[in-house]
């Protein structure tokens, strides 16, 4: 689960996040939804993972967990050696002067009274960067720029703008406070495909530019091969599969990454010798009650699944090229991943 070659910026270790969920009448407590259930990854300096799945699996939640927009229930979130969970109020505002997030949708997440030159103005006032006044104005002009769009945008509300240029102003907030990790939590999902496209485009030409360390949550893989350095897979509140994107994608090991690679449109790999249509049946069990053992032994289509699987709980274990899964039968296979 190491970041490859890159040094390590973000190390988050057992993070769990759980809420209780209330009776309507009486607001008793009936139980607890494991939105976020234990699990540990690393993102390196410069570095992209993406964390992917189906909706509800836990990826929102777990972003807002280690920026602590939500407060964990467990777990250790090390940001450049600091602990960000056990920071004073003090701290936490210069941690998120280095950690931004892009929200899925821009128009919500952007102040309707504001312009977008006022708006990163403002972002610079609080964090007291760019001087005074003037030097704010230029350097949100510069801001626009820098995400493609031009200073007469400054003047303009958030509603003026088109979906694709809410989210390069989101992008623009976020870069306003000269960030090394932004969390971009589905930020193409509600665009356009060419659009998609475009702002994808300029997300990777900040991370080269810029030096950019990301987490890019998706529920869309084919998006995330073309940013991530390297891919988490995220099932039920659990990380059942992580390596680097080129070989996550050439070789799956987990059946429920296998699943999600196959329902991907992709002539190519359908093309490719050996390749096997995985289907998922049924729906995810509820966060409330995850089934014992492996979380995904009732959907998997593993051939051979057996009572093992619904008893054991399968650690992340190396699997080979930096490759790290959760499944019993894949361990068994590769002799334990060693």
């Amino acid at each position: 689960m190491i970041a490859g070659e890159a040094e390590v910026l973000l190390e988050v270790m057992d993070l769990s996040m759980h809420f209780a969920a209330r009776d309507g009448a009486s607001g008793r407590v009936r139980g607890l939804v494991r939105a976020v259930d234990g699990i540990s990854f690393t993102v390196g300096r410069g570095e992209a993972l993406g964390l992917v799945g189906e909706s509800g699996c836990g990826k929102s939640t777990t972003a807002r967990s280690l920026l602590r927009l939500l407060e964990p229930t467990g777990g250790r979130v090390v940001f450049d050696g600091v602990d960000v969970l056990s920071m004073d109020a003090r701290a936490l505002r210069a941690f998120r002067g280095r950690a931004q997030i892009v929200f899925q949708d821009p128009f919500g997440s952007l102040n309707p009274r504001l312009t977008a030159g006022g708006m990163l103005e403002e972002v610079l006032q609080v964090h007291h960067l760019a001087g005074e006044a003037t030097g704010r104005r230029r350097r949100a002009v510069e801001l626009l720029e820098l995400v493609g769009l031009r200073a007469e945008h400054a003047g303009r509300y958030p509603h003026e703008f088109s979906g694709g240029q809410r989210q390069r102003l989101g992008i623009a907030r976020a870069l306003s406070v000269e960030p090394e990790f932004i969390v971009l939590d589905e930020p193409v999902s509600a665009l356009d495909v060419s659009v998609q496209a475009q702002i994808l485009n300029l997300l990777s030409d900040l991370k080269a530019d810029l030096g950019l360390a990301y987490l890019f949550i998706a529920h869309d893989l084919a998006v995330v091969e073309h940013l991530c350095d390297r891919v988490a897979v995220m099932y039920l509140g659990k990380i059942v599969e992580i390596g680097p994107a080129e070989r996550l994608y050439r070789a799956p090991r987990h059946p429920y990454t296998k699943a999600l690679l196959s329902a991907v449109p992709s002539l190519d790999r359908k093309s490719e010798p050996g390749y096997e249509r995985t289907m998922l049946t049924g729906d995810p069990p509820s966060p409330m009650s995850p089934p014992s053992g492996c979380v995904f032994h009732p959907r998997c289509s593993h051939p051979k699944k057996d009572e093992e699987c619904r008893r054991d709980m399968p650690d992340l274990e190396e699997c080979g090229e930096g490759c790290f899964v959760a499944c019993i039968k894949e361990r068994s296979r590769l002799g334990g991943g060693a």
